[in-house]
């Protein structure tokens, strides 16, 4: 695209960003990894009174379960700290917008039901089971069982559902489409998105790397080079070229962000924590590609023209999304939670060159 730089490292990336959006001005407040990574799932910072709910379970609230297929799919590594998951949560909204967690893509979820066993005789069991937890429920009422049914009831809709078994499962892809994603962990989790999406899924976050592989505190250089960057140029290239073949790029919302910034150098030829400003690339969805929103100064430092903070994203996803980015949920303890939380508790207002 015209007028539009792009590291020599993404040669794919940049024939597409006629597609794509560049935020070179956002602003966030959390310098760490763990409270960085809750404040961009969920746009609130840590608070040890409560928990909030992330952006994925929020839009699967708002936009609703679409061919019994999981409305929130969360793909990761395995040895990923179960804190970080938790970070993606619904908190109070309900824990049926919780993410479905895939820790290995090669491990297809089992979503059949044994041979022996038909629809109609799980029916009888499932009869059974009522009566027996009616009886036990006498005795131990808690909050607990509501989300027990909840998740019940979403596992027999799947597994009744042979379509939503096919969803997860790569082999069904051609290898030429494969090969296109790259037969990486990340080219692959990008594709198994597109079949989430194409099937019904509202939210899909695709993780392909390790816990910390991106995390360049030293080498930064080479670490780019020669492994991080050619598998993300191949998967989110083909992932952008599949959606536009597939009629699927202007219903679906495409973001690519981390939690926070990196410094411009350090003295082991890395980069350290930055959050005082940064980039992400968004686009689909009705988001207006081609264009370069707000500048950072000549260092990379701090937002030298139109700062936009987190809630400034979520108000634009919300509004491609065709919902209300001023809504605010209340909390159990009555505490109006606002779904675009911006900087000094404003809501966040939608970038209106994009959307």
């Amino acid at each position: 695209m015209s007028g539009i730089q792009i590291s020599e490292l993404l040669p794919r990336v940049s024939k597409q960003m006629d597609k794509l959006a560049i935020i070179r001005s956002l602003h966030t407040e959390e310098a760490d990894h763990t409270p960085a990574i809750h404040y961009a799932a969920t746009g609130h910072r840590p608070n040890a009174a409560m928990r909030f709910p992330s952006l994925g379970s929020i839009i699967a609230k708002e936009m609703g379960m679409r061919n019994n297929v999981p409305s929130h799919v969360f793909e990761l590594e395995l040895e990923r700290e179960p804190q970080v998951i938790g970070q993606f949560n619904s908190a109070f909204i309900g824990a049926e917008y919780d993410p479905m967690v895939l820790r290995d893509l090669s491990d297809k979820p089992e979503l059949s039901l044994p041979k022996s066993i038909t629809a109609e005789r799980m029916a009888d069991r499932r009869a059974m089971l009522k009566v027996v937890d009616e009886i036990y429920r006498q005795k131990v009422e808690t909050a607990e069982h509501a989300s027990m049914d909840t998740f019940t009831e979403q596992a027999m809709k799947m597994v009744l559902t042979p379509s939503v078994k096919d969803a997860f499962d790569l082999s069904m892809e051609p290898d030429k489409t494969k090969e296109a994603y790259g037969k990486n962990r990340i080219g692959q989790s990008m594709l198994l998105a597109r079949r989430l999406v194409e099937r019904g899924s509202r939210f899909v976050t695709a993780a392909g790397y390790k816990p910390g592989e991106g995390d360049t505190h030293s080498d930064n250089d080479k670490a780019l080079r020669e492994k991080l960057a050619p598998p993300f140029d191949q998967g989110f290239s083909a992932l952008l070229e599949d959606l536009k073949q597939r009629g699927l790029l202007e219903s679906t919302v495409v973001i690519v962000m981390g939690e926070f910034g990196r410094t411009l150098k350090n003295h082991t030829h890395g980069r350290d924590h930055w959050p005082q400003c940064w980039s992400l690339v968004m686009g689909g969805g009705g988001i207006r590609g081609g264009q370069v929103i707000g500048a950072s100064d000549a260092q990379g430092m701090y937002v030298a023209d139109r700062m936009v903070t987190l809630g400034d994203v979520y108000a634009t996803i919300f509004k491609a999304f065709g919902i209300d980015w001023e809504k605010t949920y209340m909390s159990p303890i009555g505490r109006p939670v606002k779904i675009a939380n911006s900087i000094d508790d404003k809501s966040g207002e939608p970038v209106p060159e994009l959307v």
